[in-house]
Formats: C-alpha cells, sequence, structure tokens
C-alpha cells in the first residue's frame, strides 16, 4: 500500500521514522512519500518538504512566515493528488495538519491521525473537528481515550508511548559509555548539566539566553546544550557568544544517559528526560504578543507533560517572566537536596510505569494496515 505522512518538526519526524519502520515490516509492498525528515528519509520515504521548512509556531511567526505557510500546503495538496496514497498519516504537527484532513476527507482518502492533536489544553474546538475528519485517531498519553470519549469520538486506539520504543532502540544499539561520550565531544570530566532548549528556532532565541544566565553560578559542572538536528551551529554561536557551555549534535539521548540534571524546554523533551530519569527544570517563553493572545486561551493547569500524565506537580514549570532566577532556585534545590531530588525519581518511576512497555510503533502500524484493509 501507499502511503502519504506529514510530520512538521523533529519530534514527529522521529516517531514517524519508527513508524514506517513498522508499517514496511508488516506490509512488504509499504511506499511512504511526504513532508518529514532524517528520520522518515532513513526509513526509506522520500521527503518533498523537510520540516525545517514548516516549524512556525506561535502568532506572530505564522503572520510573518504566512507565504511559506501557504504554499507548504500548495505544494502538499499536489503531491497527495499526483501520489495518490492508500491512507493519509498526519503526524501531530495540529495546525497544518487539520487543515490537510479537510482536504484529503474531501478527496475520499482514509485519513488517520498518529499522536494527537493537544485539544484538551487549548482549542478544544478542535474536537469537532476531528470527529468530522479524521476515521482513526492514534493516542499516545493514557488520559486522551476517555476525555475524547467524554466529547462524543470513540475512533480512537491507545499504542502506548512512542518515546519509549525509540529509549529502548537507542539503549539496546547506541549507548556510549560515560567516558566515550565525554571524550567525542571533548567534554572535561566535570558532571554534567544539559540545557535542551528546544527543536525550532524561535523557541531557542527565546529560551536559551535565560537558561545560560544561571551557568557561572555551577562552577562544579560543566553546562552542555543539545543541538536540534534542523539548526546551524552559527544559530547557536550567535546565542551563546562567550557563555563557557559546549553544543553537541544530533545526541540528546547520549546526553540525557549522561547528565546529572536538566533545564527544559517544554515539549516532547520533557517527558524524554522524565523517561531516563534525569531530574528537571521545565521553562517556556513565547513571543511576547503570541502570550497575550494564547493565554486566555490555555485550559490546563500545567504545560509540561511529566506534571499533565501524573495530574500533579512533578517538576516544576516556569512560564514567561523572570525565568533565570527560577530556574537558579530551583537548581539549587535540585543539585544540593537529595530528598527532594529522590521524590522526583520516584514520581518517574510512577510515570514510566502509566506510560507501558515499548511496542508503540509496531502496534499502530498494524492496527492502521488492518484498518486500512478492512476499510478499503
Amino acid at each position: 500500500m501507499k502511503y502519504y505522512i506529514i510530520a512538521g518538526e523533529a519530534s514527529g519526524d522521529l516517531h514517524a521514522g519508527n513508524l514506517i519502520r513498522n508499517l514496511k515490516l508488516h506490509d512488504s509492498d509499504a511506499v511512504v512519500k511526504g513532508f518529514g525528515g532524517d528520520k522518515m528519509k532513513s526509513e526509506g520515504a522520500s521527503i518533498t518538504v523537510h520540516y525545517d521548512q514548516m516549524a512556525f509556531m506561535g502568532a506572530f511567526e505564522v503572520v510573518a512566515n504566512y507565504k511559506k505557510i501557504k504554499n507548504n500546503f500548495r505544494i502538499c495538496k499536489a503531491d497527495i493528488l499526483d501520489f495518490q496514497p492508500d491512507a493519509v498519516i498526519l503526524v501531530d504537527y495540529a495546525g497544518f495538519n487539520l487543515r490537510m484532513a479537510k482536504f484529503t476527507k474531501k478527496l475520499g482518502m482514509k485519513t488517520l491521525f498518529y499522536i494527537s492533536p493537544k485539544v484538551w489544553a487549548w482549542k478544544k474546538s478542535r474536537v469537532k473537528k476531528i470527529k468530522t475528519l479524521i476515521d482513526q485517531l492514534y493516542l499516545i498519553l493514557p488520559f486522551e481515550k476517555e476525555f475524547f470519549s467524554k466529547h462524543g469520538y470513540n475512533k480512537t486506539y491507545y499504542v502506548g508511548n512512542p518515546l519509549t520504543d525509540a529509549i529502548a532502540d537507542f539503549r539496546k544499539e547506541k549507548l556510549l559509555n560515560e567516558a566515550d561520550f565525554k571524550s567525542q565531544n571533548r567534554l572535561n570530566e566535570k558532571p554534567i548539566i544539559a540545557l535542551l532548549s528546544g527543536s525550532r528556532k524561535q523557541e531557542i532565541k527565546r529560551c536559551l539566553p535565560e537558561m545560560l544566565k544561571v551557568t557561572s553560578n555551577y562552577p562544579e559542572y560543566q553546562f552542555v546544550v543539545a543541538g536540534a538536528p534542523s539548526i546551524q551551529e552559527s544559530f547557536y554561536n550567535d546565542i551563546i557568544k562567550d557563555n563557557p557551555v559546549t553544543v553537541v549534535y544530533n545526541q540528546t539521548y547520549q546526553l540525557l544517559s549522561h547528565t546529572r540534571f536538566a533545564v527544559v524546554t517544554s515539549g516532547t523533551a520533557t517527558l524524554e528526560t522524565a523517561l531516563f530519569r534525569v531530574p528537571q527544570i521545565v521553562i517556556y517563553k513565547f513571543n511576547t504578543f503570541s502570550f497575550i493572545i494564547f493565554k486566555p486561551f490555555i485550559w490546563i493547569k500545567f504545560f509540561s507533560l511529566v506534571n499533565i500524565i501524573l495530574d500533579k506537580f512533578v517538576v516544576k514549570e516556569f512560564l514567561q517572566f523572570g525565568l533565570a532566577r527560577k530556574i537558579k532556585k530551583e537548581l539549587d534545590l535540585l543539585v544540593y537536596n537529595k530528598e527532594y531530588r529522590d521524590k522526583m525519581l520516584e514520581d518517574y518511576d510512577t510515570l514510566i510505569k502509566t506510560i507501558g512497555e515499548p511496542g508503540t510503533s509496531e502496534r499502530a502500524a498494524k492496527h492502521m494496515i488492518n484498518f486500512i484493509k478492512i476499510v478499503s
């Protein structure tokens, strides 16, 4: 069968890549095309537009890049019409993908959504769109099934979380010992504090400077930035300037395997950090205009996935203002208070049990193949 997959950012590309591998495992005739990145490409997908031309977040950024976004829609529609897939699989990235779902639904194409839009956080009006446009919704967070059921939508299937697959594969095949990791990246012997500043240029530009402000307070540690795969070295250098930090590229899981603590921009990385059992602080900083526009529409108590899943404060979350001061205060607790640190790790263990076992990508792929065949 032919599958058209759309992933608009780094995390979606990672999960789509693992999904493609399992689609091909259970469908020997699988042909995959779409929008995505290097992970999808490495699994044999033909990539029409790379996600680094798509990752715009916030009202200001969307308006500023309107022409590019509009052109991406045009290219994607033409590509789907030319490819004529048996199914279109949308991976997260709700703003773009729900618009494409409207297009594919009109064409009568089977439209599947892998990694549900975060409609429980904001824009609950999107539930109505999902009910109308999506033939099957694949959930990766335990509480989502009940949420959609309450809203009258039951075409859902909880597959577990794809991060468990990605981490299990990494630990099995690629994990270096700490000495080798430090040696290969020219790091010194000091313990590491990791800075995970995001995967989009806009969020890195806003969040990384706040993280860098605390580095001089911990001379007994070295600070290492997790470089996002689609971001150029020069971009980081312009932000870091003379700060005594090192950037390592395409090695986030290696870094999390060998770091003591982490300061993390809110997103998928908060859950990854918890699954590696690294004590963390979560921050986020919007463009000021975007923050004013969107804040009234955010309905959730928490904004980090760790806290959302367990429905309690496990990790501290700091939003928008006074970030450096708040990071310093919390990092002091994590570094110097073992009891405080151990409580977070206990909660991580509960989280890991709640998420479930690896095998997410295979469960999703098998269900998709069967679903497509049944409704054909």
